[in-house]
Order: structure tokens, then C-alpha cells, then sequence
């Protein structure tokens, strides 16, 4: 973990890491990810009017290798380091864009979600990103306004509150139900610089629920898949939850860390 890896979080709201998930395990979890991609469950959702996987919930919850994911070391020391407290797994989803066909995800916040879907009192969580394809300018990355976290959430609370309690599905499609305007997006882009999450397979990155961030279509012809663990203080839970298990975790036992290797 760098050092001052809090305090360069707090500033700009994300934080690259210089360790990568190993490639051994890296390959067990893109295995995992790949056989649960042929299944038909709620937990994977397609892309609007096609067959083409858009994203996969819950995962830690049936899968024995991402179970052991969430408890690996490295992630945890991140995830305690940065939230400051115990955490337990709020969400665990990876995001997948098939190539030429892995469609946006608009300009938002995370905490916009959980704090009016959810009833969750506080951002004091994170999201660790872990990618399982190399990322680069053309298949889709992640794009954060650096600093935007510091701002709260911009959407008009009336406006928020209009839209609340709509079907979950419009939480993980390409029309999300709290986006922010890419007019304001433009105003907020001179004084919180846009930055790309570019990088090779099994890098790691953090980055805050109240950062502005968004990611385009992929128009190449790589996959682009990230997963993606919000780990939240116990502290923090929601007090509403209504969304499925699988993306609001009810369980806020503290995360042990694994003794070993994954299985």
C-alpha cells in the first residue's frame, strides 16, 4: 500500500495501487467470472434488448472463489486503510463490456444510490476496482473527476427523491435512474480534472462513493471487465434496504482476512 495512501485518497477521491492481484488468482477469479456468465440467474443482467452479459451481482454469495476474493489481504488492508474502520461487503459486481458491444455508463455518483435507495446514513465506504482485462483509452474505462467526491452529492435532492424506489434494473442498465447532467459535468471538469482508470489486467484501484465518474461504449474489439467490491463500515448500514440481497448486502459481520491463497 503507498504511503499516505489515506490522505492522497481523501484529496482526490481515488487511488491507483502498485500491487496487482497475482496472476494465479487473478486467473481463478476470470474462470469463476466466465462460468458464471453462462448462467441464468437474476444476478446477471444483459444489455438492454440482447443476450450480451452487462454485469454479474452478488457473486461472493455463490461463488466460493470470489468469496475468498473478498477476504484477501491486500484488499481488505486497502479497504480498512481508507474507510478507517471495519468493513463488511455492501456490493460486489463486475462490470463487463463485450467488445463492440458493452455499452455506457452515464455520468453519477454511487452514493447518490445507496443513500436514497438504500437509506445508507454516510459515504463512508469504498469501491475497490480490480481489472480483470487490460483497460486502455478504447474499450470503455473509467473516467472519475478527480476531487468531485469533496462537492457531496450535486443532484437536486426533490429531483432525487422523484425517482427513488423505481425497478432495480434501472440501477445497472445504460439509462440510470441518478445521473448527474453532463452540462454540469462540463462546469465541474475545469476545476476537478477528468482522469482515464487505464491499466493491465489484475490492477487495482479505489475510489470514493461521491466521486463523479462515468465510462463510455466499448468500440474496440477487447473485452473490458472490472470487478468492483464496495466495502462499507459496519457502522454505516443502511437502515431502508429494499434492493435484492445481491446488491445490498444485509450482512454486517466484519470481513476476516483469508489465511492463505485462493482456492
Amino acid at each position: 500500500m503507498p504511503q499516505n495512501a489515506r490522505e492522497e485518497y481523501e484529496r482526490s477521491g481515488w487511488l491507483a495501487v502498485p500491487d496487482r492481484l497475482a496472476p494465479e488468482a487473478l486467473e481463478k477469479v476470470r474462470d469463476s467470472i466466465a462460468a458464471i456468465s453462462r448462467t441464468d440467474r437474476p444476478e446477471v443482467v444483459q444489455e438492454a434488448g440482447s443476450d450480451t452479459v452487462r454485469a454479474l451481482h452478488g457473486c461472493h454469495g455463490y461463488d466460493d472463489v470470489c468469496a475468498q476474493l473478498v477476504r484477501h489481504p491486500l484488499l481488505l488492508d486497502l479497504a480498512e486503510e481508507l474507510v478507517g474502520d471495519r468493513v463488511y461487503v455492501y456490493q460486489f459486481k463486475v462490470n463487463i463490456k463485450s467488445p463492440r458491444e458493452g455499452q455506457q455508463w452515464p455520468w453519477h455518483q454511487d452514493f447518490a444510490f445507496w443513500a436514497h435507495e438504500d437509506g445508507m446514513p454516510a459515504a463512508d465506504a469504498v469501491n475497490i476496482a480490480i481489472n480483470l482485462d487490460e483497460v486502455h483509452e478504447h474499450n470503455g474505462p473509467l473516467t472519475v473527476l478527480t476531487g468531485s467526491h469533496r462537492l457531496g452529492l450535486i443532484e437536486a435532492p426533490e429531483a432525487a427523491q422523484a425517482v427513488t424506489g423505481r425497478d432495480w434494473h434501472e440501477h445497472v442498465s445504460a439509462r440510470l435512474t441518478h445521473t448527474v447532467p453532463d452540462a454540469r459535468v462540463r462546469e465541474l471538469a475545469a476545476d476537478f480534472p477528468p482522469v482515464r482508470m487505464t491499466g493491465p489486467a489484475g490492477a487495482i484501484t479505489a475510489f470514493h462513493p461521491s466521486i463523479v465518474h462515468s465510462s463510455t461504449d466499448n468500440l474496440s474489439d477487447d473485452r473490458r471487465a472490472v470487478l468492483l467490491i464496495t466495502y462499507n463500515s459496519v457502522r454505516n448500514a443502511p437502515v431502508r434496504p429494499s434492493r435484492p440481497d445481491f446488491l445490498v448486502g444485509r450482512d454486517t459481520t466484519p470481513v476476516e482476512r483469508l489465511a492463505g491463497a485462493l482456492a
